[in-house]
């Protein structure tokens, strides 16, 4: 039997009593899971993944990663976790003054492990974007940056890679690239 490596149970997510971004949502992600989560603009799929990275409360329900409850993780707990927990933001996130290479490496910086710069590069080259390593990002396409995000989530090898859109400004053949290393890392 698979491990649940991301378990969340009844969660909702109000904004006021008229706005409810989610609803009584309750699904397990086991490791080695490739789970995608589609539904028309609006129907919380961003809310989703802000509330499991801790980005925002949930109003009800709990979250638990590896076992632990992590709905009001704080201080060096979170910072663990996010640690554990690859993102890819629907606008990047990427630090303007940093070039390409730095951006991919930041957060491992930041949580103070050892840069796999083999396995770094190797990233940046399957994601076409090992030339522009000392660009700075206001010199990438829109295509260019999204895969800069997906390198950085994956580079720093978490245990879950949670992405919001991660084809959305990316060329068909770009997409199907993308997708196939999200599925292996």
């Amino acid at each position: 039997m698979d491990k649940v490596l991301l378990h969340i149970e009844h969660l909702t997510k109000r904004y006021d009593k008229d706005t409810v971004a989610l609803r009584d949502v309750s699904i397990d992600f086991k490791e080695g899971d490739f789970v995608v989560v589609i539904g028309p603009s609006g129907a919380g799929k961003s809310t989703l993944i802000r509330c499991i990275n801790r980005m925002i409360d949930a109003t009800d329900g709990k979250i638990l990663f590896d076992g632990q409850e992590i709905s009001g993780a704080r201080g060096q707990k979170l910072r663990v976790l996010r640690s554990e927990i690859g993102m890819v933001f629907q606008n990047y996130n990427l630090v303007p003054d940093l070039n390409v290479y730095d951006n991919v490496v930041l957060p491992i910086e930041l949580d103070g492990k050892r840069i796999d710069r083999k396995f770094v590069r190797e990233i940046m080259e399957l994601l076409q974007i090992g030339e522009k390593a000392e660009a700075l990002p206001g010199m990438l396409s829109g295509g260019q940056q999204q895969r800069v995000a997906i390198a950085r989530a994956v580079a720093a090898k978490p245990s879950i890679i949670l992405a919001d859109e991660p084809t959305g400004n990316l060329d068909t053949a770009s997409g199907h690239d993308v997708m196939g290393l999200l599925k292996v890392a």
